[in-house]
């Protein structure tokens, strides 16, 4: 037997950010409470910014029959005369039960004793305010509060709980509240709450009172909204997505409107507009052909007949905020940027101040500088005095965290620093630089433009990941306050983009040098970490890469890829058994002095074998896959060797020329990849 059951949490304004972060785990949870209490049965899950729902179009009255079955030892040793044995006696106990209640059954072909226990399930009304409780203190939104007198605590004050079965009120306290067959309207439809009868009729009412209960529907509602404003306007409305989803979740009633600001505030960086409107106000920028234009899109949750106060109102919020900006640009143009004074400017306990982290990444832009001089060269032929620009834009990276505007909005740095070096007249690829220092900064980022701009981004990361592990500030489990498995994942992505050689040994040996000692091979194993991570590709393959003593980023990404494709073929499975021999054979053997002589080739097949060899062995490939196709291509060859050749004779320099032949074939796969790590 089932009925609908309907749950209503009602909350002040829940805050957008922390609840959707949330809101993936929220059904998780639910379940998992519902499974605990063996009343799992499928439900919906909605909200708005007033409340948490759940419904249950059939939700079980009960808890379904438990059968547990009992089987205890053989008659034979359960009773001796008649007379139950300390076997009977202890398995009845262990069942709950008396002697007198044991059956017997047939189990093996042996006749055992036997019991069954059902243990009835018990009416689910009582357990449904467990479960909304236990439901409410399993969220976890980062912070939580309490209110008035009450000891309990959640991201917001619990202002109602409504619950119904059916037509019947389920009665439980929680949160020092008394659920009720009550909830409240939109605010501005009325304060006084309405009352609903069946569980199923409360979304009817709630719909009557103003309130948009389902995210799917608000969120056509605002689209729709904006589709219109649209055509009317001929303009185009920036559908931000993680935007409409904090939209969607602050309203109960939205409605789009257009508003503008004065056209003198264009005058500002775009970036700076559209952060003012974004990330302080929630609305949406406007843009005609391409162009951000003097209009923003609010979005009200106000149910009124005359919106125009709303408009004004919320032009008036983005006027202050946009003179203050326009008040520091100007203030910041003037005073340029001076990278003086971020000696002044702590960058981290140990580590000095941004002055200091300046200095360290001029070191490693040097260093690289020298490194990919001939790259850089042929990407700006014209170009003198290289270094020089490249100096300036290390210097010049951080000098807008002086500013008045990155002071005011932090998200900014760097943007900043190319708009005020740009206007200072610096040569392109200064101020280029400045821009793109931080790039990749997240997992779909944009990369740097230029191999110049690349060489100022991998100097922050590269610096950030040596100077926090010369401190022991590394990242432990998950987690990872400085963001330095994110900082490897941009270098690694950076210098494949420009095929720009890293070798992670030797390079991070040479700019180690001009940090206080620490322990390196824990960095360079970072490192690997990372490239384990890096490629979607069979661990194994990376793992036969790595093994081959492959350190260099781009030569390992070009060798995984290569012997991925291989390993990924069809039939490859089926022959790599002979390569796994290989492998076998030479586990016990160095891999130098590996001579072959061609006097002591007696059989056919190692003669066949050998000039095979040799002629893959002196080919020349252009790409890894064409020299691993070969090398798997020996596979007749080797088999036939196999199938005819005693490798373990009495000879010892046969052995020794047999074991050098097959040793010389693995040796020559572990140039690009160790073949006995291949897992398949």
């Amino acid at each position: 037997m089932t009925k609908p059951l309907l749950i209503e949490v009602g909350v002040e304004e829940l805050p957008a950010i922390p609840f959707l972060k949330e809101l993936p785990n929220i059904e998780k949870k639910y379940t998992k409470v519902l499974e605990s209490n063996a009343l799992l049965c499928e439900f919906e899950f909605y909200y708005t910014p007033r409340r948490l729902v759940l419904w249950h179009p059939e939700f079980p009255l009960s808890q379904e029959d438990k059968e547990e079955e009992f089987f205890g030892a053989p008659i034979s040793i359960a009773y001796k005369d008649g007379v139950p044995t300390p076997a009977a006696v202890g398995f009845a106990k262990k069942c709950g039960t008396t002697i007198e209640n044991l059956q017997t059954a047939n189990k093996g072909g042996k006749e055992v004793l036997y019991f069954k226990h059902i243990t009835h399930g018990e009416e689910s009304v009582k357990f449904i305010g467990t479960i909304v409780e236990t439901f409410l203190k399993s969220l976890n939104f980062g912070k939580s509060m309490r209110w008035g007198s009450s000891h309990e605590h959640f991201i917001r004050p619990i202002r109602w709980i409504g619950c119904m079965l059916g037509h019947e009120i389920v009665k439980f306290r929680a949160f020092d509240l008394e659920s009720s067959n009550q909830s409240y309207p939109h605010r501005h439809v009325s304060y006084a709450p309405f009352s609903y009868d069946f569980a199923g009729e409360y979304f009817d009412k709630l719909k009557d009172h103003g309130v948009m209960l389902f995210s799917d529907k608000r969120r056509e509602k605002i689209l729709a909204d904006f589709d219109a404003i649209e055509a009317n306007h001929n303009l185009s409305i920036e559908k931000d997505s993680d935007l409409l989803n904090e939209v969607v979740a602050i309203t109960e009633h939205p409605r789009a409107l257009l508003g503008s600001f004065d056209e003198e505030f264009l005058r500002l960086p775009p970036e700076v507009i559209m952060t003012s409107m974004k990330e302080h106000q929630r609305y949406f920028p406007v843009f005609k052909e391409g162009t951000l234009t003097n209009h923003f899109i609010v979005v009200s949750n106000a149910i009124c007949d005359n919106y125009d106060l709303i408009v004004s109102g919320n032009e008036k919020v983005l006027r202050a905020r946009l003179s203050d900006a326009l008040f520091f640009y100007d203030n910041d143009l003037k005073n340029g940027l001076d990278f003086s004074g971020l000696k002044d400017v702590v960058f981290l306990d140990g580590l000095g101040t941004v002055f200091d982290k300046t200095m360290r990444e001029k070191s490693v832009a040097d260093y690289l500088y020298e490194k990919y001089l001939d790259k850089l060269t042929a990407e700006n032929p014209t170009k003198e005095k290289l270094q020089d620009l490249l100096n300036r834009s290390v210097l010049f990276a951080k000098a807008d965290l002086l500013s008045e505007m990155v002071y005011e909005f932090t998200e900014l740095q760097g943007l900043m620093g190319y708009y005020y070096a740009k206007a200072a007249g610096e040569d392109a690829l200064v101020y280029r630089a400045i821009k793109e220092q931080y790039l990749p900064n997240s997992e779909d980022s944009e990369l740097p433009s230029t191999i110049f701009s690349s060489i100022i981004a991998l100097a922050n990361k590269l610096d950030s990941v040596l100077a926090l592990f010369s401190i022991n500030r590394i990242p432990t489990g998950t987690k990872d306050p400085y963001a330095l498995r994110r900082a490897v994942n941009g270098i690694i992505k950076i210098v494949l983009e420009y095929r720009l050689a890293f070798d992670i040994d030797k390079d991070i040996d040479a700019l180690a040098k001009h940090y206080k000692s620490f322990d390196v091979n824990g960095l360079k194993q970072f490192f690997l970490e990372r490239i384990n991570q890096f490629f979607d590709v069979n661990a194994s393959v990376i793992q036969a890469v790595l093994s081959s003593g492959e350190r260099d980023i781009v030569t390992l990404s070009l060798k995984i890829k290569a012997l991925s494709q291989i390993v990924k073929a069809e039939g490859f499975q089926d022959s790599f058994s002979t390569f796994k021999r290989v492998a076998n054979i030479i586990k016990n053997l160095t891999l130098e002095d590996l001579d072959i002589e061609t006097a002591l080739l007696q059989q056919e097949e190692e003669k066949n074998l050998y000039a095979r060899f040799i002629a893959v062995r002196n080919e020349d490939y252009t790409l890894y896959e064409e020299k691993l196709d070969a090398l798997f291509s020996l596979k007749p060859e080797i088999d036939a060797f196999f199938d005819n050749v005693m490798v373990n004779v009495e000879d010892a320099s046969l052995k020794r020329n047999r074991q050098n032949l097959i040793a010389s074939i693995y040796s020559e796969f572990k140039s690009i990849a160790d073949i006995k790590e291949i897992s398949v």
